[in-house]
């Protein structure tokens, strides 16, 4: 580890340029002490400028650009939002140079960037939670797995795939046939990176997020979240990177209990541990997609940072001090730490352009009247877009998202509803449905309907 260092002044770069680190900067701002905000970011967002003394535009897999530019200006902390830097090794350079980080290196990332390895662990540490699975390079041993599963599969790229790689049957595709079409394209286009599929059984239920603090040792769990990743209405349409989540005051969903919650961090508990019995010790946020159902939580995947949206969910509520934590999760001692956050309930839907998902129009001109955006008690969190002139553009991501906050879920999505009303743009698109009454109903009716079969 590097330098030691207080928490008095300090010099904290975040490396990434949409909406998560938007609300990271956001929560790093708000720490204790004279907290000086450096920035490295693909894009030039507004948000992320606003709160920064200095930033450098470029791009965040550039690993040697940015362990320059933390070298120059004397960093003290590196907090890296993304997860392409993190499999470029980002943190391994940044530790080399002695310049802390708040984030796994590229070992301990392995958990979210290779699914057959995080796969692997989970069997070898007999982790609860699998699914049955298998990894293939060959089609027709791909079918005999998929035969032995009724088609009831989900089919995921090995790599990278920003979310949206994962195709789901019922959702995506209908019978094997269906299925053997994608196996064969992701071998083939080695979607992902590798020429290789990992295949699992396909969990029934309802998906929730459950993200977290981590020293390498213990776990520190938020809140809840649910994302919804299709990009329409009635959760139709393509996956996306999320076009927004919720979480409930209580910090459980309408459709989880605490015991299915307690179950999901023993999960993400028990994988921390194991990845440093395996010699990478994972320092920072770490979170864990799972289903609830009628046997528990199942581990649809792990990821080695924050969620996207859903940190806009629990980084506004967050009261202990950002940095503070920080400081524990180097020191080994989180679990000397308590995790505070606001009794409130959020409700996060993104803006996006039009045609994402499918190929989204790119310059196109978004208004935002921020000042009655904050008049509604909502947070404003810009993503993938850029600022010129004082006009925010579209780039082909997603553009930008509202939090409402309030007591209760449905008055946290009548608010963010309020905020959404003062932007607006010829070429963009919502996802108005979330946090609604007839969406949670809905969720709710399907797991009762479950639980009773």
């Amino acid at each position: 580890m590097g330098k030691v260092w207080g928490v008095i002044n300090l010099n904290i770069l975040v490396v990434g340029g949409g909406a998560r680190e938007h609300a990271i900067c956001d929560a790093v701002c708000r720490s204790k002490g004279d907290i000086k905000l450096y920035s490295i970011m693909h894009n030039l967002n507004p948000g992320i400028k606003h709160l920064s003394k200095d930033f450098l535009q470029e791009k965040e897999t550039n690993v040697s650009q940015v362990v320059k530019y933390a070298k120059e200006k004397e960093i003290d902390l590196v907090i890296v939002g993304p997860e392409a830097p993190l499999e470029a090794g980002l943190v391994n350079e940044l530790n080399k140079n002695g310049i802390d980080a708040y984030s796994p290196t590229k070992e301990a990332a392995r958990i979210e960037t290779d699914k057959e390895w995080m796969r692997g662990l989970l069997k070898r540490y007999k982790i609860h939670g699998q699914l049955k699975c298998e990894s293939f390079t060959d089609v027709q041993k791909a079918k005999r797995f998929i035969d032995g599963l009724n088609g009831e599969i989900a089919i995921k790229p090995i790599g990278l795939t920003g979310g949206k790689g994962v195709k789901v049957a019922g959702d995506h595709f209908h019978g094997v046939d269906e299925a053997l079409t994608y196996v064969k394209e992701v071998i083939d286009e080695k979607i992902g990176g590798k020429a290789k599929v990992l295949i699992e059984e396909k969990a029934v239920g309802e998906e929730f997020t459950l993200q977290a603090f981590s020293d390498g040792y213990s776990i520190l769990p938020f809140h809840a979240v649910q994302d919804h990743k299709r990009l329409l209405p009635g959760d139709e349409g393509p996956n996306t990177g999320g076009m927004g989540s919720y979480s409930c005051a209580d910090g459980l969903l309408p459709f989880l209990s605490k015991s299915e919650y307690e179950e999901a961090a023993v999960i993400l508990q028990k994988i921390v541990e194991a990845l440093n019995k395996e010699g990478c010790k994972y320092i920072g946020p770490i979170y864990g997609q799972f289903m609830v159902t009628t046997d528990g939580p199942k581990i649809i995947e792990i990821n080695a940072r924050f969620g996207d949206p859903e940190a806009m969910n629990v980084l506004p509520l967050l009261e202990t001090d950002f940095i503070g934590i920080c400081k524990a999760m180097l020191d080994g001692s989180i679990s000397n730490e308590k995790i505070r956050l606001k009794k409130k309930s959020t409700v996060c839907k993104y803006i996006v352009p039009e045609g994402y998902g499918v190929k989204s129009m790119v310059g196109e001109k978004v208004l935002v009247d921020e000042k009655s955006i904050e008049d509604t008690g909502s947070r404003l969190f810009y993503a993938s877009v850029n600022k010129d002139n004082d006009n925010i553009y579209t780039t082909s991501s997603r553009s930008l998202a509202i939090v409402g906050i309030a007591d209760n879920l449905y008055d946290a999505e009548k608010i963010c509803e309020e905020a959404l009303n003062h932007i607006s743009g010829e070429h963009i698109f919502i996802r108005h449905d979330i946090g609604t009454a007839e969406l949670i109903e809905k969720r709710m009716e399907h797991m009762i309907k479950l639980r009773g079969m």
